[in-house]
């Protein structure tokens, strides 16, 4: 049995798209969540947990989800940890010394927000053995329809953290050229035209109409929030000697952003 460890905003989608790939598939949430085979009984989820996929929000979850109450890495049958919450690449590197060399150990962040999740059209960023990678393939497949192997496990994650610095960004920087827009009187849909077609393109512009947060304000428990999170998981993995000053500035701008109507 495949278990899904949280079942929020990508969580959920991803649980459903493996159900209707065909594949036996289980969600677990602390909370009651509006998914299809999704419980908050750890046992049903233990006793029969193969592959477990982590999609919670923080590294606190994750130790909650793999040693703390639900404990799911000493599950009896667990063959496979799949890791798809978004890291510091150094704390998902030292799980190796942490989980039974019995498990297959994969990170696969994933891009594209809730609507790619609803769509099963998800990018995955993968880390881990060739073989393990060919074996959870199909998995990958029902999910989404980009797929990047970017080394050994950790590698997955490494390349996340700093995509999503760049998300981070597009939107602290799209938002700022909107409000300044706004103020001298230039209509939005049409700005969001121009940047689609002109240099200034960039995924968060190109989606604004679909991205979910795209018009949200700072709030630890959104999206706005988790990119600043993301932010400091690419800190934690920058180059001793590397200039922080910039992805700081970032983190900032984010975490000052305000509702957008």
């Amino acid at each position: 049995m495949i278990g899904v460890a949280g079942c929020g905003r990508m969580g959920g989608p991803m649980l459903v798209a493996l159900q209707a790939a065909g594949f036996n598939a289980q969600g677990y949430d602390v909370r009651q969540v509006p998914y299809p085979r999704c419980t908050t009984d750890i046992p049903t989820i233990r006793s029969k947990l193969e592959t477990l996929i982590t999609v919670v929000r923080d590294i606190a979850q994750t130790e909650e989800v793999l040693f703390g109450a639900q404990n799911f890495s000493q599950a009896p049958n667990l063959r496979r940890i799949i890791i798809c919450s978004t890291l510091s690449p150094r704390y998902v590197k030292s799980l190796s010394a942490r989980v039974s060399p019995a498990v297959c150990l994969i990170d696969a962040p994933m891009s594209g927000a809730q609507i790619a999740a609803e769509q099963a059209s998800l990018s995955f960023m993968l880390g881990g053995d060739a073989s393990d990678l060919d074996a959870a393939q199909p998995l990958f497949d029902a999910m989404g329809k980009h797929f990047h192997r970017m080394g050994s496990f950790g590698m997955g994650m490494q390349a996340k953290v700093l995509n999503n610095l760049l998300a981070a960004s597009n939107t602290a920087m799209t938002r700022l050229v909107l409000d300044w827009a706004e103020t001298a009187g230039l209509d939005e849909g049409k700005l969001l035209g121009l940047i689609e077609t002109s240099s200034g393109q960039n995924w968060f512009a190109s989606g604004f109409e679909t991205i979910e947060f795209s018009r949200d304000g700072m709030d630890a428990e959104n999206t706005i929030g988790i990119l600043v999170k993301d932010v400091d998981s690419a800190l934690d993995a920058a180059p001793s000697d590397a200039d922080l000053s910039l992805p700081k500035s970032v983190q900032a701008a984010i975490r000052a952003l305000k509702p957008k109507i």
